[in-house]
């Protein structure tokens, strides 16, 4: 990470989730992943799968996609609330945090509905936000998933997209590292959310995020439009 970003913030929590589909409203995260960064290196993850309420089933090409069943979920899965409590306490004492995703809005939208469930959507209200993926639409062309930015910087052998939310968190920290070596700009991207710049915005606004319009065409970046 960057000297800037740590000397705004004395805490990096970088997440992935995993879901039932993309419908925040009616789907839910089946797997909640995170790893804590403070300046010092790691200080925490999390690596949760999460129960379905009785009588759900996982759609089957959630299950393609992830390799999550619903005997694992059943076996191994923790309740909402457990799940929720402990993503909160990799927050416990940051006084300024910086929460960090790729595809960030996608992800957030769905993590302040499943912690508004238990009453702790409040641990959302200090963190300022930074998304990845808006980061790399500035750096490389279309497409823009994470197995692509893995690829694009040679991290295969570091990182996989491997659909599961602990191993897409922690590819996106080995993703951040490097984009960062390539260019010391990170910190322009906080709270700035690049959109379709067609269909606009994916998902409910954060009342802190700024939207831009994200063209292809990668001639200044994002923050300076």
């Amino acid at each position: 990470m960057t000297k800037e970003l740590w000397n705004r913030f004395d805490r990096i929590v970088v997440f992935d989730t995993e879901t039932t589909g993309i419908d925040f409203d009616t789907d839910r995260i089946i797997e909640l992943g995170a790893v804590a960064l403070e300046k010092e290196g790691e200080t925490g993850s999390l690596n949760c799968l999460i129960r379905l309420p009785q009588g759900h089933r996982l759609p089957p090409f959630i299950v393609d996609l992830t390799g999550i069943t619903d005997e694992e979920l059943a076996q191994k899965g923790v309740s909402e609330e457990e799940a929720g409590a402990a993503f909160c306490h990799l927050l416990e004492g940051a006084k300024r945090p910086l929460l960090v995703a790729y595809n960030a809005q996608f992800d957030l939208n769905f993590l302040y509905w499943f912690l508004k469930k238990s009453g702790n959507a409040q641990v959302l209200r200090l963190p300022r936000f930074l998304d990845a993926l808006t980061v790399y639409k500035d750096r490389r062309d279309y497409p823009h998933k994470l197995c692509n930015a893995i690829e694009a910087y040679h991290l295969e052998d570091e990182a996989v997209n491997s659909h599961r939310a602990v191993d897409d968190a922690r590819a996106t920290v080995r993703l951040l590292e490097e984009m960062a070596r390539e260019k010391n700009d990170l910190h322009c991207y906080i709270d700035l959310f690049g959109t379709h710049p067609k269909y606009g915005i994916n998902g409910r606004k954060i009342s802190s995020i700024t939207y831009k319009p994200q063209p292809y065409q990668r001639t200044i970046p994002l923050y300076e439009r």
